[in-house]
């Protein structure tokens, strides 16, 4: 199972129906209601964008990239998510001088299962990852955001700082990681 951490994203929504769409078996909890037992179900895990700060949410999400590298779980943190990735191991984030909003390209730089090429992908964010720590590698690049996309050593944990759910290439994206290897 895949578990969504639905960390209130407007986008959320479309992340459970783009799963649905690539029948992909799934369950979406709200950041504040996930249990011992929704954690240990799951094959891999999805933390969604955000609306809003919330510390509670910064350590249940933090909590889950640890565990997700602890037990080799595949992990996709997107946009907040991948945002809090960065930041739970060693990176940083800063607020963009113009907000990101709608389909823009991104050149994939490194080969990887879920992508390859130039990908069309809908961003919708007014912070990106500045830094990332010498554990990642860079997956994809676009005009605005150096780390579009990044990877965990050679772990099947991903950060995208744009929405996969939102665009035909990212929906690909999700499809491939759904059958990552843990």
């Amino acid at each position: 199972m895949l578990l969504v951490v639905d960390n209130g994203s407007v986008y959320t929504g479309s992340i459970i129906e783009c799963l649905k769409e690539i029948k992909a078996d799934h369950k979406r909890v709200a950041f504040d209601k996930i249990t011992e037992q929704d954690i240990e179900n799951s094959r891999y895990i999805v933390l969604s964008g955000r609306t809003r700060n919330d510390p509670l949410m910064n350590m249940t999400n933090s909590k889950l990239i640890r565990y997700a590298l602890a037990e080799k779980k595949p992990l996709l943190g997107i946009c907040y998510g991948a945002e809090i990735l960065a930041i739970t191991l060693g990176g940083t984030i800063r607020k963009m001088e113009q907000p990101r909003h709608g389909i823009h390209e991104a050149t994939v730089l490194k080969e990887n299962f879920l992508c390859s090429g130039k990908l069309k992908v809908f961003e919708s964010h007014s912070y990106k990852v500045s830094a990332l720590d010498s554990c990642f590698d860079t997956i994809a690049s676009s005009d605005a955001c150096k780390f579009e996309m990044f990877q965990y050593r050679d772990q099947n944990i991903f950060g995208t700082q744009f929405h996969p759910e939102m665009s035909e290439d990212g929906k690909r994206l999700l499809k491939n990681f759904t059958s990552a290897k843990n």
